[in-house]
C-alpha cells in the first residue's frame, strides 16, 4: 500500500496513509530506529482504532474481523468528516480491497473508491468465483470442499488444487466457515468501488485477467532504490548484511525469510535451524522477534556456524534479493515476497503458511516453473534433510534460474513505458486528477 501511496503522490497527488493505531506505532517504532523519510509535503500518516485494546490478540482471526468491523467505518467517517473541516478536499478513498466496508462510507459520502489488492490476480479471482464454485458443486454453502481436486476456473486458467482455496488453509473450522463468509460480504462491498487494481503484471497471470478483466495490474511495485525503507516496515531493518552479502560468492547464499506472521512450533524451529547448518552453504537467516521463542537458542546457534551464516531482525529484502550473491529465496510465499523474488529473477524454495501462499506456490512450481516445494514426513515436519536436498536439488539445476530470469525480464517490461502496468497505473493517476 506504501509502494502505491508512494507513485501516487510522484504525480503531485497528496495521500493521508491511514493504518490502524496498533499498527501506525509499530511503523513509527521501527523509522524511529532509522533516518527514513517520509515526505511529509506528500504523505500524512495517521491512525484510526481497530477495535480491540492495545494488548488484543490480533491473530485471533474471528474477534479481530468482528472488531474491525464494528468499529473502523465510523472511526473511519470520522476522522473524513475532520479532514473536510481542516479545508482538505478528500477525493478518493484507496482501501486494501479486503476491507471493503471502507468504499461503503465512501459511497454515502460521496467519494469515489479504489480498491487496491496486494495479493494476486488469481487469489482475488478465486474470492469472487465463491457462487460459481458452489454452483459448481466444488464446495458447500459454508466454504467446506466436497472433494478434493484439481479445478479450473476457466478455460484457459491453470488447474489449481481446491485445499489451495484461501479458507480451506485454515485448520480451525469455526475460523475457517467465518473468513468463507468474509469474502462474500466483500464482493458485495466491492460494488461500490469505481476501480480494482492489483500489485501484480499482466504476463503473470494473464488468462486470469481475461476471466476478471475488470481488474487492472499495476505492479509489480518495487520500493524506490533512494529511499529503501518504506514506512511501512513493523521492525527496523538490518542494512549490515548487505555487507555480509558482498563477502559471499556470487549465486552462493541461501535467503531465508518467512514474513511479519509465520511462525512454527519448537519442533519445526529446530529441524529448519539444523537444515540450514546442514546444507553446508552460506546463508542469510531473518529471525524476527519473538519468533518461535528464538532467542535462546540464537546466539548458541550463531557460535556454531560462525561466519558461514548471518541471522538478522529484519531484513531490507528488495536490496537483499537484488543481491548477487543470492542462490535461491526460501519463503513463506506471500505475494510481497513473492513478486519481490520474481522481480530479481530468483528462484523459490517454497514453504507456504496459511490463506493465499498454497496458491502462490502452486504457480511458483507447477505454473512458472522457478521453484520447489518441501514434503513434510509422517508427523507433519519438514526435516532437516529435506532442506539440505531440496536446496541442493534447485542450486544444482540452472534451469530454475534460467526461467527466473526470463520471467523478471518479462515482468519487468510490464512497469517501463508502454508496458501494461505503466499504462495502467497512468490510467488511475488522470482519474484521481479529474476526480
Amino acid at each position: 500500500m506504501m509502494k502505491f501511496v508512494r507513485k501516487v503522490t510522484e504525480h503531485g497527488i497528496r495521500a493521508t496513509f491511514v493504518n490502524t493505531d496498533f499498527n501506525h506505532m509499530r511503523v513509527l517504532e521501527a523509522m524511529s530506529k532509522k533516518d527514513v523519510d517520509v515526505n511529509e509535503d506528500m504523505i500524512s500518516l495517521v491512525s484510526i482504532p481497530d477495535g480491540l485494546e492495545l494488548g488484543g490478540d490480533r491473530t485471533d482471526f474471528l474477534k479481530a474481523n468482528e472488531a474491525m468491523r464494528r468499529v473502523m467505518p465510523g472511526k473511519l467517517e470520522e476522522l473524513i468528516k475532520n479532514m473536510k473541516s481542516e479545508g482538505k478536499n478528500v477525493a478518493c478513498v484507496v482501501a486494501e480491497g479486503a476491507t471493503g466496508w471502507a468504499f461503503q462510507v465512501a459511497k454515502n459520502m460521496g467519494i469515489k473508491g479504489l480498491a487496491f489488492y496486494p495479493v494476486s490476480a488469481t487469489t482475488f479471482a478465486v474470492f469472487r468465483s465463491i457462487p460459481k464454485l458452489i454452483e459448481d458443486g466444488v464446495i458447500d454453502k459454508n466454504g467446506t470442499i466436497l472433494k478434493k481436486q484439481k479445478i479450473h476456473l476457466s478455460a484457459t486458467m491453470p488447474a489449481i488444487k481446491t485445499e489451495t482455496f484461501g479458507w480451506a488453509c485454515i485448520n480451525d473450522i469455526s475460523a475457517q466457515n467465518s473468513f468463507f463468509q468474509f469474502p462474500i460480504e466483500n464482493n458485495n462491498f466491492l460494488k461500490s468501488a469505481d476501480f480494482i487494481v492489483c500489485n501484480t503484471a499482466f504476463d503473470l497471470e494473464a488468462a486470469t485477467f481475461s476471466l476478471f478483466p475488470e481488474i487492472l495490474p499495476v505492479g509489480p511495485l518495487t520500493a524506490s532504490n533512494k529511499l529503501g525503507n518504506q514506512a511501512s516496515n513493523f521492525w527496523a531493518e538490518d542494512d549490515d548484511c548487505l555487507a555480509w552479502l558482498d563477502q559471499q560468492p556470487a549465486c552462493s547464499v541461501i535467503y531465508a525469510a518467512f514474513g511479519s506472521t509465520a511462525d512454527f512450533d519448537q519442533t519445526q524451529f529446530q529441524e529448519l535451524a539444523l537444515g540450514l547448518e546442514l546444507m553446508n552453504k552460506p546463508f542469510l537467516w531473518v529471525l524476527r522477534p519473538g519468533m518461535s521463542n528464538a532467542e535462546p537458542f540464537r546466539k548458541e546457534f550463531e557460535g556454531r556456524i560462525g561466519c558461514r551464516g548471518k541471522i538478522v531482525n529484519w531484513a531490507p529484502q528488495e536490496k537483499v534479493l537484488n543481491h548477487p550473491s543470492i542462490a535461491c529465496f526460501m519463503s513463506h510465499c506471500g505475494w510481497n515476497s513473492t513478486t519481490e523474488g520474481l522481480s530479481n529473477g530468483v528462484p523459490f524454495l517454497c514453504w507456504p503458511y496459511i490463506v493465499d501462499q498454497f496458491l502462490n506456490e502452486t504457480y511458483i512450481c507447477d505454473v512458472w516453473k522457478v521453484g520447489l516445494g518441501f514434503e513434510k514426513d509422517g508427523t507433519g515436519i519438514v526435516t532437516k534433510e529435506e532442506i539440505k536436498n531440496k536446496v541442493e536439488q534447485i542450486v544444482g539445476d540452472l534451469n530454475y534460474k534460467m526461467r527466473a530470469v526470463d520471467l523478471k525480464e518479462k515482468i519487468a517490461n510490464s512497469t517501463v513505458q508502454d508496458g501494461s502496468s505503466f499504462k495502467n497505473f497512468g490510467k488511475i493517476v488522470e482519474w484521481m486528477k479529474s476526480i
